[in-house]
């Protein structure tokens, strides 16, 4: 199925429609650029678009109620105990300190938090992306483009340069590492891999969100540290995505067009969400504003709005909504101003229920579990959402 040879180079192709946003007039002199903005999901050429043809998650082997949590950590505080336990999170996978002779958990440096994003993060992006490559009927050796994303740590070498050698790739497969961009950045990641994918017809290109969380919590009994604390868990997420004019042995419901993005960023809240040093605890933290799920739910309508221009659609068409699982109060700003169902996003909330926020990787998770529902139907569109530090949200339209 997959192959550098499969197709001939895009560039040979004369009826080959322009990228998504990126087409400009003949000009002379100085270039007029437009204004990016998805265009007509009818290509005079559909097997212009990549598809996803693989979808894999994975997170570690130890998980815990929210209960647990409390009880673990010896939380008593009736403040922080009511964050735990109106979050809408049933259990969450997590790698928590070790536990000491007293039962208490170890304290842990910054070093330590850093070795946990990287061991586990190996692990878990290793076991992603193998699933996902199972789901795409493909090998290690298809791999020709690998993005990482993570935001739960910093590395060098990368993600992508440590799952090379863990995996067996090709030491000439293209690489790209997407660090600190936040919840949002899996969709940020999803266009780089679909850009390569559509510029390298016949080649697979792998996406891998691998968030350690747990590796970016301080337990200092604050309010502030406890809202993150209650909300995030650890896994990993990876997608497969081919440019090719057949989804080869992948059902047609398993394996979407990605036809366009648009994202908008909201400046005067650049600070609502962000990734700080904190000194007292010698350790990085992040910190949430509360009024982030109304900021995030203000503008979502009008970045759908932009998805879709141009192509004819109406939210009213679009049958599937995988939306980014950041929180109970940021689903239902979300839902309100977009004016959906709790069904369209059951996904969501069952994500958030199971696995409490995946940062990169939920909307992921949320789009295996559509697949294994085989509810999505030729024609059917979907929309991809995720939202993160900046104030940032991101969208996808795809199309099965």
């Amino acid at each position: 199925m997959f192959g550098g040879n499969s197709r001939k180079a895009a560039s040979t192709n004369p009826q080959r429609p322009p990228v998504l946003g990126m087409d400009l007039p003949m000009t002379t002199g100085r270039p007029a650029y437009r204004r990016l903005h998805p265009r007509s999901p009818e290509p005079l050429d559909d097997s212009a678009f990549a598809r996803i043809v693989g979808v894999g998650t994975a997170v570690p082997d130890t998980s815990y109620s929210q209960q647990n949590i409390l009880d673990i950590f010896r939380i008593s505080d009736p403040k922080i105990r009511s964050i735990f336990l109106n979050s809408a999170i049933d259990r969450r996978f997590l790698t928590l300190p070790p536990q000491l002779d007293d039962g208490a958990r170890a304290a842990e440096a910054q070093g330590d938090l850093l070795n946990k994003h990287k061991a586990q993060g190996i692990d878990m992006g290793a076991r992603a992306i193998r699933a996902c490559l199972k789901r795409a009927h493909a090998a290690v050796s298809d791999i020709g483009y690998l993005c990482c994303v993570t935001s739960t740590g910093f590395l060098t070498p990368g993600f992508s340069a440590l799952l090379i050698r863990e995996l067996g790739l090709d030491p000439y497969c293209a690489r790209v590492d997407i660090v600190g961009m936040g919840c949002n950045a899996g969709l940020n990641g999803l266009n780089a891999v679909a850009g390569w994918a559509r510029a390298h017809p016949g080649q697979l290109a792998i996406l891998a969100c691998i968030e350690t969380c747990s590796a970016a919590y301080v337990f200092d009994e604050t309010l502030r540290t406890s809202v993150v604390n209650s909300l995030f868990g650890d896994g990993a997420a990876a997608a497969a995505l081919v440019t090719d004019d057949d989804t080869g042995p992948v059902p047609a419901h398993e394996a979407p067009k990605v036809l366009g993005f648009a994202s908008v960023i909201i400046p005067d809240s650049i600070d609502a969400m962000r990734y700080d040093w904190d000194p007292a605890a010698h350790k990085f933290n992040f910190f949430l504003d509360p009024d982030v799920p109304y900021v995030v739910g203000a503008h979502s309508e009008d970045v759908v709005d932009r998805l879709l221009a141009g192509t004819g659609l109406r939210r009213g068409d679009i049958a599937h909504w995988l939306v980014h699982s950041g929180g109970k109060k940021v689903i239902d700003s979300v839902l309100v101003n977009l004016g959906l169902t709790r069904h369209d996003l059951r996904h969501t909330t069952g994500v958030l229920r199971d696995f409490g926020n995946l940062s990169s990787g939920s909307f992921l998770f949320s789009y295996e579990r559509l697949l294994d529902e085989t509810v999505a139907c030729r024609g059917d569109y979907g929309v991809l959402m995720t939202m993160g530090p900046g104030s940032t949200i991101e969208t996808a339209l795809v199309r099965w």
